[in-house]
């Protein structure tokens, strides 16, 4: 840049419409930017399509999945991300805007990509005096969303729930909800589902399928009111009719609208969306944009992802300067998604308009098949097919009038002529869109191959292509073998524990205890495919080899996160916070007067009671850690690491008169023996003391639930963050002590086989039930004495981390590197 000042460039919105702007922008001219990110999540940007997977439970869905750009990702490309904070106000003249907690940033360019917002129509009962909406009414557009549902159908047993829309999004709902084992009806105004896309066959069609699911449909109902019963509880929903439906769960689906609230005080032209040109430029204005769900262009708003890459790309070619005069003209929406289990594709119109259309119709209700195309002056203007798209690629092609019609119509709809599958998919035009959910077109993907590319995994890492819903997969295999000139190369490094050294996780504990290598400079010297040090695998190669070595590893400051460097949490305004060990959630006057003093001496902003059953003290700063620590002189409670973290227990069996076991004691048992231990993921224990499950033990890593008797139920697997799943029945046992031997050889088998940063919900479904069982419980591969000497050993190696603040690891440990941010106070209510 030659010293030219960085155009200050702000975006408000961190979906996948700003993110992607943002990713383009960077690609063309990072170095003439400062780009700062304003988004009401308290996450990075993620995947809004994955959502429905995440509902429906799919053990294959993993936060890289979720996750399209994670907090590393901003830090990495030099990005300032304002997460959980909401811009509410636009100055135009002052070229600045004001966040929800009072932040002022302001901007030389100016993006607005707000995305949209759940319509919830007008009905009485849906909302309570507050306006909040009644407790058991949700939308479907966000991981608070998903997670909310989730938890509800988690809750109790014989749950009923009604999605309001019979669409897209709300087939996927209903799918997911039923998969959680709830009893579903879908309610749809229109006369057949998915009206948008298919026409009425094609809706009955699907319906039938639907059905067979065990939803309910009800079509050509409106939805009125939301029932309640004495206790405003919702009951149920009432229609038009004077019908009803039972329910305790209602999810609206009725459609999105875009989020203008911002854009519209700030005074920029609204009507449907934030009106917008041909460079998404805002209307009357210079340095003011709009992308995505948000925007109106030529009149249109769109809802689907893949017009939202289109406008990302033209933004970034005429913001950076690599094409100042690119423009945006629209998008030919073609679809192609799979709708609960059922593959979908739709482009254009749905039947035939005029009387010389020519319309084709295939209608198989037995095998759930139904193809139509409608062609005018001898082009292709729409197509619809359910149940068999393998004609899917051909279609699009036609409709995009880069292949010629062929005479016989019929032929466009199965294998008489025209491409098959696998041909359609070399012969693809460059410019096609294959993977819609992450904006690839086959072009990307060739270039990729082009460039080294062999495998899928390698292709997926480059491009994304592949990890939305996955439809696409298939078809990004046939291109890359076609590319590549030949099959597909099994990726060599799927099964690497880290990218610089080609061995699985095993054989590399295996390699490091026979060479003795208890650094991680010496793993890189000795064993990565150079000898160079590669930063990525700094901390995973450091977990392991505490895993292996406990206290005699050689530990090296630079390949540890800071969290892990200091022994406490960092926080958004480089404080940290400090939570002491608390067994099982059991505390003491005395402890608690010590924690209360601490708070007062050291002016703490906040003191919390956490989840695990814990104080967290929030707001520390960097050097104040080890007079903290001392002054608390209580043991860490490792709410920092990729380690076991904390055993939360219920009353148990002294005071709780439903109590089965002694939970409390077992809790404490069980941190006591497994405190501090290095994992792969960080680690979350619970015993509940009958089936009652009030400590949660149904959803943790490691659940277990006393059945009386001195009998306990283990469970493995649960977790109830981004992700909710109950855990697996691993084993029943009688007696505390075979239950922390349980504990002991599945930690340290996880410990030995995960690899870094994958939680048990990922991995007990990866390495299959039965095969746990075997291993552990039946003891079939005779590791399980092997398991236990090297647990007992790490057990031994335990030590305080928080001891450092007598014997400090460096003189840098604990002093202050960064400036503290202000962060807004929490409200005292």
């Amino acid at each position: 840049m030659n010293g030219a000042p960085r155009t200050r460039l702000l975006v408000v919105g961190n979906g996948m419409a700003g993110a992607r702007t943002v990713e383009e922008i960077l690609k063309r001219g990072a170095e003439k930017f400062d780009v700062t990110m304003i988004g009401d999540e308290p996450y990075g940007n993620y995947n809004r399509i994955m959502l429905s997977h995440v509902l429906a439970g799919e053990s294959g869905v993993d936060d890289e999945d979720l996750l399209l750009n994670p907090m590393s990702w901003y830090r990495e490309n030099g990005v300032t991300l304002f997460a959980g904070d909401r811009a509410i106000a636009l100055d135009r003249f002052a070229k600045s805007v004001r966040c929800e907690s009072g932040r002022i940033v302001d901007y030389d360019v100016l993006i607005i990509a707000t995305g949209s917002n759940t319509f919830f129509p007008n009905m009485d009962g849906l909302r309570e005096p507050d306006g909040r909406l009644a407790r058991g009414v949700f939308g479907f557009r966000t991981i608070a969303d998903t997670n909310g549902m989730l938890q509800m159908a988690a809750s109790q047993d014989d749950l009923r729930a009604v999605v309001i829309g019979g669409g897209l999004l709300g087939l996927e709902a209903a799918y997911g909800l039923r998969t959680q084992g709830l009893d579903v009806d879908v309610v749809h105004s229109p006369g057949h589902l998915m009206n948008q896309q298919l026409d009425e066959r094609g809706g009955r069609l699907l319906r039938n399928k639907i059905e067979s699911l065990g939803v309910g449909v009800h079509t050509s109902k409106r939805t009125t009111s939301v029932l309640r019963d004495e206790s405003g509880r919702v009951a149920g929903v009432g229609f038009n009719d004077d019908t009803s439906l039972p329910a305790d769960m209602i999810v609206v689906t009725a459609g999105i609208r875009p989020s203008v609230e911002f854009a519209r005080g700030g005074g920029l032209v609204i009507e449907r969306g934030i009106v917008v040109d041909d460079q998404l430029r805002c209307e009357d204005e210079g340095s003011i944009y709009a992308v995505g769900e948000c925007c109106q262009h030529r009149g249109e708003v769109y809802g689907l992802v893949a017009p939202l890459w289109e406008q990302a790309v033209v933004l970034a070619e005429h913001l950076s300067g690599a094409n100042p005069s690119a423009a945006y003209h629209g998008s030919r929406l073609t679809t192609k998604l799979k709708v609960a289990g059922v593959d979908v594709a739709a482009m254009g119109v749905k039947g035939p308009e005029r009387e010389d259309d020519e319309f084709v119709q295939f209608y198989e209700p037995r095998s759930g098949t139904y193809k139509s195309v409608v062609v005018r002056d001898g082009k292709l203007i729409g197509a619809t097919l359910l149940g068999d798209i393998s004609k899917a690629n051909f279609l699009t092609q036609a409709f995009d009038e880069k292949v010629p019609l062929p005479d016989e119509r019929i032929s466009m709809l199965f294998d008489m002529g025209t491409p098959t599958a696998a041909t359609g998919a070399a012969e693809l035009a460059d410019d096609v869109q294959v993977c819609n959910c992450n904006g690839v077109t086959k072009g990307a993907i060739v270039a990729c191959v082009h460039a080294g590319a062999k495998s899928m995994g390698d292709v997926t890492a480059a491009t994304r292509a592949g990890k939305g819903c996955g439809s696409c997969k298939g078809l990004v295999a046939d291109i890359l073998a076609c590319a590549a000139g030949g099959a597909l190369e099994a990726d060599p490094a799927a099964d690497w524990y880290v990218p610089s050294i080609p061995l699985s996780k095993p054989a590399l504990i295996d390699v490091i205890r026979e060479r003795g290598l208890r650094s991680v400079s010496q793993v890189f010297t000795e064993l990565a495919t150079d000898g160079s040090e590669d930063v990525p695998s700094k901390m995973p190669l450091a977990s392991l080899l505490r895993t292996i070595w406990g206290p005699d590893w050689v530990d090296e400051r630079g390949a540890l996160f800071i969290n892990d460097r200091v022994h406490a949490n960092i926080q958004r305004d480089g404080t940290f916070s400090v939570v002491p060990q608390m067994k099982g959630g059991v505390t003491t006057p005395g402890q608690l007067r010590k924690i209360a003093d601490v708070a007062d001496k050291y002016n703490v902003p906040l003191v919390k009671v956490t989840g695990g059953q814990r104080i967290d003290l929030l707001g520390i700063k960097k050097e104040d850690l080890p007079k903290v620590w001392g002054d608390l002189d209580m043991p860490s409670g490792f709410a920092y690491g990729k380690s076991m973290r904390t055993v939360k227990t219920c009353v148990g069996s002294d005071f709780c008169r439903f109590g089965l076991g002694d939970s409390t004691a077992l809790g404490i048992a069980l941190e006591d023996r497994f405190q501090g231990l290095e994992t792969p993921a960080k680690l979350k224990l619970a015993v509940a003391g009958c089936p009652r499950n009030c400590s949660e033990a149904l959803c943790k890593d490691f659940g277990v639930v006393s059945v009386g008797e001195d009998k306990w139920e283990i469970y493995v697997g649960g977790a109830a963050g981004a992700h909710i799943r109950k855990g697996d029945l691993l084993a029943t046992v009688v007696g505390a002590g075979e239950v922390l031997r349980v504990a002991g050889i599945f930690i340290q088998h996880y410990r030995e086989s995960a690899q870094w940063l994958e939680r048990t919900y990922a991995w007990v479904p990866r390495i299959g039930l039965e095969v746990l069982q075997r291993t552990l419980i039946e003891d079939a591969e005779g590791i399980v004495e092997g398991l236990e000497q090297r647990m007992q050993t790490s057990v031994d190696g335990y030590r305080d981390p928080w001891q450092d603040r007598v014997e400090q690891k460096s003189p840098a440990q604990f002093t202050p590197s960064l400036p503290l941010l202000p962060l807004p106070q929490v409200p005292v209510r």
